[in-house]
């Protein structure tokens, strides 16, 4: 199966720039699995697991955000931040998670905005899926 070229782009660098299979990304509307020659759109991404077939291999980035672009041969993804789960510290992004929560739980009392706690948890369960499905992953081996 012919492969479709894949960039995904942060403010910071090049996170991955190479083909793909076929891609999976959390899209506001739902999952989006892109094909080679598939119909061209614009999408906004939440955060969430980006994942990347290519033959046998599959490869898993943790994303915060951003935006898809989708044409015949290409996919670019610029993203807010991207993480591949080797890069992934799991004590930070469990830290992050429990302070997200204990936010979230105080939120009325503390005057905290609600939808920016939402989105650090959200973040931080992205983070924490993508290194638990690359450790499952490994010791499967």
């Amino acid at each position: 199966m012919p492969g479709i070229k894949l960039d995904i782009v942060t403010a910071e660098r090049v996170v991955y720039s190479g083909d793909a299979d076929m891609v999976l990304a959390p899209g506001a509307e739902g999952q989006l699995g892109i094909l080679p020659h598939h119909t061209p759109l614009m999408a906004t991404l939440l955060p969430g697991e980006l994942r990347i077939k290519k033959g046998a291999e599959e490869i898993s980035l943790a994303i915060s955000g951003g935006f898809l672009e989708v044409r015949p041969d290409r996919v670019l993804v610029l993203a807010d931040s991207a993480e591949r789960a080797e890069e992934i510290d799991i004590d930070r992004a469990e830290a992050a998670r429990k302070r997200a929560r204990e936010r979230l739980s105080q939120r009325r009392e503390l005057g905290i905005d609600g939808a920016r706690a939402e989105a650090a948890l959200r973040r931080s369960l992205a983070r924490l899926k993508v290194a638990e499905t690359a450790r499952r992953r490994k010791s499967k081996r």
